[in-house]
């Protein structure tokens, strides 16, 4: 009976469809298209304005800002950026942070790829719960950390370095990296290392230049995302730094003062902290594309 009831309701659907002509089927794909397209628009609109915004923003006074509200500046004016640039503390904040950020992409990245084959073609005891306790650090908040770090890097002399960062960082980007990379390290079948073997290739000289090319797009995506944690990652960086090697997030607080906030350099400091980012996300823009179909991504 449930059978027969499908049958028929099938039919009765074929029946409907068939009876529409053709202008009517154009008409409601025609209706389905612009939905989805004014969906879309939609969502793009509400991300992009905020962005545009703040462009606009930055190419403003601070009377200008806090007089009425202008989709374009009425006078035009980069001083906002040309403080930035002319300023020693303000563009060192951003030279310490990508400093740290990429001293951390690098020391991670050395760390997680052999840790992540490890996991992916051995079998030993507790491998489960040590890949599970990696993860667990992913759970915890970096407050949680701040005393521990503090302590231990004022007693080495490791305060106010860009290391420091870097290291504290690693602690959270490393499990993340390790886990993204076993889960294309795996998609590799191991008839692969074998034959590398058997065809004389050392160790080393075939996970750099047979494995590591296998995985790059894995490599492009954990890339990414170390780079967008210890980018945006403030509270550790404010903690850890003093004067030397301060972040620019740390840096972009100096805008209020007693006499009120500078909202035209904070504008501009904010379109220039987004410029990395998409120079990032532009290079790896591939190897993310391919990245995301694969893996634990």
């Amino acid at each position: 009976m449930y059978r027969l009831d499908n049958a028929q309701q099938g039919e009765k659907y074929n029946t409907i469809f068939s009876r529409t002509t053709p202008a009517q089927r154009r008409k409601r794909n025609a209706r389905s298209r612009f939905r989805s397209r004014f969906l879309l628009g939609l969502y793009l609109f509400l991300m992009i304005l905020p962005i545009y915004w703040l462009i606009n923003m930055s190419l403003q006074t601070n009377s200008e800002i806090l007089g009425s509200m202008t989709l374009w500046p009425k006078n035009m004016t980069f001083d906002n950026y040309i403080g930035i640039f002319t300023n020693s503390s303000w563009y060192m904040g951003y030279v310490n942070s990508m400093l740290y950020v990429a001293l951390n992409m690098l020391i991670t990245i050395c760390v997680a790829l052999p840790a992540a084959y490890a996991f992916s073609r051995y079998r030993f005891i507790g491998d489960k719960h040590l890949f599970f306790w990696l993860l667990t650090n992913l759970m915890a908040p970096p407050a949680v950390f701040l005393l521990p770090y503090f302590q231990l890097y004022y007693s080495v002399g490791l305060f106010d370095t860009h290391i420091a960062v870097a290291l504290a960082h690693c602690l959270f980007n490393i499990p993340l990296a390790i886990w993204i990379l076993e889960g294309f390290m795996s998609s590799v079948p191991k008839e692969i290392d074998e034959t590398a073997y058997i065809d004389g290739y050392s160790f080393p000289r075939f996970f750099i230049k047979i494995f590591i090319p296998m995985i790059r797009s894995g490599i492009g995506v954990t890339l990414f995302f170390l780079f967008m944690f210890s980018w945006v990652e403030l509270l550790l960086a404010r903690t850890l730094t003093a004067t030397d090697a301060q972040p620019i997030g740390m840096i972009m607080t100096r805008t209020s003062t007693a006499s009120g906030i500078d909202w035209g350099t904070l504008a501009a400091a904010g379109v220039l902290t987004i410029v990395p980012g998409i120079l990032v996300v532009y290079f790896v823009r591939n190897h993310i594309a391919k990245g995301f179909a694969l893996g634990r991504t």
